[in-house]
């Protein structure tokens, strides 16, 4: 599948967002699994995870300054050549992003591949509906209905809020069939402390929906932007009741500027007893020309060794960026991995990403380079990415403190 130059386009919604990257929230995912999923990920998985780019716009500015366009070329050693053309458009209640991706044809020439199309209607001061909308090409190249997805939020007062996502699939005669259901429940259990409840469902062997998975997690800050969660996982065993399958226990805390958060997993073992599975312990710091951050992961599962029953560091990734006073944004990573032939050998850069933002009067423009090793254990280039976008108003880069955990 060829890859749609994903990193310069994040690079420019960062951009957009003041140059916010790091400490978007106490639980996110591990930026070495985004970076992993960079090269294996195919191109619908990614478009799946949402298409915006959103501008940093205020109220008073007119619906012609919340609109926008960008394009981005992909050009990989390993892949057919990319173009993605996304857009924005504001008017009133109602918000559409549409993301085309096309692929260069037999003729030298771009043609359409795969296309979303997401809308989000604020219908009240409470409800939010958003529809996205995925679609391919037949083997004639016509625009072809792949799947949609429906989610209406709706927030209540106190804080408490609830999520119904469903997915949709088109079956033989082109009926949409809902193939899955996410149901999420939020309530604030206390001054400082939520509960979130999730189910998630399956059309059974009869083909009506019944729920496969159930999570409940547990939120508390306390003093000092300190934050505390628990996650429990429910999955039926074979006789149909609900047993513990992952608990999952992260804390954040917060000095100033600076961050760290440490995330422990526990599974069912041979047992049937719950043993830590991995540790993520993640580091973020700040000043005022430059964030950082650093990843380490720790698995019981090393690459290339046999199990022995305890935690051993198995990636690390590093990010670091840097905004100048004119606004030019810098942004290098690596991720370090053992070698499965040497496990004992410790950690090498396996992937390196350098990317880098401009503003010009006229919008942005983002290049963005990925190396990887090779079999000679060198880097090599895999993939050069460009992007440009005119969304004028959203250059606004500030070097500010990572967001307070939620």
């Amino acid at each position: 599948m060829p890859r749609a130059g994903i990193c310069e386009r994040n690079a420019l919604r960062r951009y957009a967002r003041g140059g916010r990257d790091f400490g978007e929230g106490y639980t996110r995912t591990s930026p070495v699994a985004r970076l992993a999923r960079l090269m294996l990920l195919a191109i619908g998985a990614y478009l799946s995870s949402g298409i915006a780019m959103r501008a940093q716009t205020s109220d008073s500015q007119s619906d012609v300054a919340k609109s926008w366009t960008s394009t981005a070329d992909s050009q990989s050693s390993s892949s057919n050549p990319t173009r993605t053309v996304e857009s924005h458009t504001q008017s009133g209640n109602r918000t559409v992003d549409s993301q085309s991706i096309q692929r260069l044809g037999a003729d030298g020439e771009f043609e359409p591949y795969q296309d979303i199309e997401k809308t989000i209607v604020r219908v009240d001061s409470t409800t939010v509906r958003t529809i996205t909308r995925t679609f391919g090409r037949d083997a004639d190249g016509a625009k072809t209905l792949v799947q949609v997805t429906e989610e209406e939020r709706h927030t209540r007062a106190g804080g408490d809020s609830s999520v119904v996502r469903s997915t949709s699939n088109p079956d033989a005669n082109g009926n949409l069939q809902v193939v899955q259901r996410e149901i999420e429940e939020t309530k604030k259990t206390g001054k400082d402390a939520e509960e979130t409840k999730t189910t998630v469902m399956l059309p059974g062997a009869d083909g009506a929906l019944a729920p496969v998975m159930m999570s409940q997690e547990r939120r508390q800050q306390g003093p000092n932007d300190t934050v505390a969660s628990r996650k429990t996982t429910l999955l039926p065993d074979l006789n149909g009741n609900w047993q513990v399958s992952e608990v999952t226990q992260a804390t954040t805390k917060k000095d100033g500027k600076n961050l760290s958060t440490e995330e422990r997993i526990s599974r069912l073992d041979a047992d049937g007893k719950l043993s830590e599975v991995s540790r993520t312990v993640s580091k973020e710091s700040e000043s005022s020309e430059e964030k950082s951050s650093t990843v380490e992961s720790y698995s019981v599962d090393v690459p290339g060794a046999a199990r022995d029953g305890s935690l051993h560091l198995v990636e690390r990734s590093t990010t670091t960026q840097r905004t100048s006073a004119t606004g030019e944004q810098d942004t290098g990573r690596q991720l370090e991995q053992p070698d499965p032939g040497d496990p004992d050998g410790g950690l090498r850069a396996t992937v390196v990403t350098t990317d880098s933002v401009r503003a010009s009067a006229s919008g942005a423009r983002a290049t963005q380079t990925i190396q990887m090793r090779d079999a000679n254990g060198g880097l090599e280039t895999v993939s050069v990415d460009t992007s440009k976008s005119d969304n004028v108003h959203a250059i606004q880069v500030q070097i500010a403190p990572s967001d307070k955990p939620k």
